[in-house]
């Protein structure tokens, strides 16, 4: 029996609609950016009368921006096993991972690891680290701004400039790692904020160096090479399913050392690749008048890194 053909105005319809499907995950990712935000801003404002009901409006907070970083994998994934990728779904894309992963996690870290700590009434130093928090969250919205605008410029086609984005590295710190890092330290206190003001300093410093990372070109893996639609060993399968039941059941020190790994394995990379440039053996090569000049043999992944 043969099947009835659709008509074009059913196609365009079925169209239309998986085109909806990652938008609809785009717009899950604001929604957790935005209820990140007036969790964070909640448990401001009970700081000063109910701690342990403000830690529990942190870690909502936190746990708001790690579901932001899963539908923001999500998103593009899906759009590109429904072959629905389009401008539109990129740059609302972009836009969205402006608020949750570059907004909401500065104000977080702010209003957890500077704001809430300082104590009232504020003094010479304390009232110099607040200002130094709001410079220092402001530089984290700005970098991740750029960190997105420059993933778009690289992602045009036709872009043929050395550092243009490679399929299985991005350039920089990606801003949902970045974010993520925010929200699993949260998260590991169970929001609970700092007791010493003098681990302020330390925060802001940490806060800055993530900033720095994601405008910086150091390479991190992108993960796109794991083609969900290729076969793959069982070894695979095993793992993923351990990873998901070690977050469920111990989510506080698992997404932490998840998030602080890809951190670092951007700064391994570099210096490893630093490394092995300074040990490149030297040749002499031969000059007409008799002169040598000296020829440093590269390294056959230095344009990946």
């Amino acid at each position: 029996m043969r099947k009835p053909k659709l008509s074009h105005q059913h196609l365009d319809r079925r169209r239309r609609g998986a085109y909806l499907i990652p938008s609809l995950f785009t717009m899950a990712n604001v929604f957790c950016g935005y209820f990140a935000l007036t969790e964070a801003f909640k448990a401001g404002l009970l700081m000063g009368q109910d701690l342990e009901l403000a830690a529990q409006h942190f870690d909502v907070a936190a746990k708001a921006i790690g579901f932001a970083v899963l539908f923001d994998g999500l998103d593009g994934r899906i759009a590109r096993l429904m072959n629905t990728t389009s401008p539109f779904g990129k740059e609302l894309d972009s836009l969205a991972d402006t608020i949750t992963f570059g907004i909401a996690p500065a104000f977080l870290a702010f209003s957890w690891g500077v704001r809430a700590v300082i104590p009232e009434p504020a003094t010479a130093f304390s009232a110099h680290l607040v200002s130094a928090g709001w410079l220092v969250s402001f530089l984290f919205v700005i970098c991740s701004a750029a960190r997105l605008a420059r993933f778009n410029i690289q992602s045009l086609p036709g872009d043929t400039r050395p550092e243009r984005l490679e399929h299985k590295h991005f350039v920089g710190l990606p801003t949902p790692a970045a974010a993520g890092l925010v929200a699993a330290i949260v998260h590991v206190t169970g929001g609970v904020p700092m007791q010493e003001l003098l681990w302020v300093p330390f925060w802001l410093l940490l806060l800055l160096a993530t900033a720095i990372l994601m405008v910086s070109t150091w390479r991190y893996y992108s993960f796109k090479a794991l083609d969900l639609r290729q076969r793959h060993k069982f070894a695979v399968v095993v793992v993923m399913g351990t990873i998901v039941g070690l977050i469920w059941f111990y989510s506080q020190p698992v997404l932490l050392l998840i998030a602080t790994s890809y951190l670092l394995s951007g700064v391994v990379a570099k210096v490893t690749h630093s490394l092995r440039r300074g040990r490149a053996p030297v040749h002499h090569d031969a000059q007409p008048d008799g002169q040598t000049q000296k020829r440093e043999v590269s390294d056959p992944h230095s344009e990946a890194l």
